[in-house]
């Protein structure tokens, strides 16, 4: 299946039921809470832009988008800055550094 954005070139996006999605939401809501994100959020730093925003401003982005089959697994879990999680949206991370570039 493709999802054709008006703006932006197509992208594949594999089917997620919406059921697969909400466990793992849920998933991410519990690891919020951990030591381990709490050690990985003290630095205050985004992880794809790269600045100080500090912990309380960081947000919890799966690097591999949970509609393009990701996980909330530790190994797909950054901090983000707001912004850069709400640029990013679905796309994988290449995908958004291309098209931050087109711009």
């Amino acid at each position: 299946m493709k999802n054709k954005d008006s703006s932006k070139n197509c992208f594949f996006i594999p089917l997620v039921s919406e059921s697969q999605i909400r466990k793992e939401k849920q998933k991410a809501r519990e690891l919020k809470k951990t030591r381990w994100w709490q050690r990985k959020c003290a630095p205050g730093i985004c992880y794809y832009c790269g600045k100080k925003v500090g912990a309380e401003n960081l947000t919890m982005d799966h690097v591999v988008p949970l509609v393009r089959g990701g996980k909330s697994v530790k190994n797909n879990l950054v901090p983000a800055c707001k912004k850069c999680n709400q640029e990013k949206k679905y796309f994988l991370t290449m995908e958004w550094e291309n098209l931050k570039k087109q711009k």
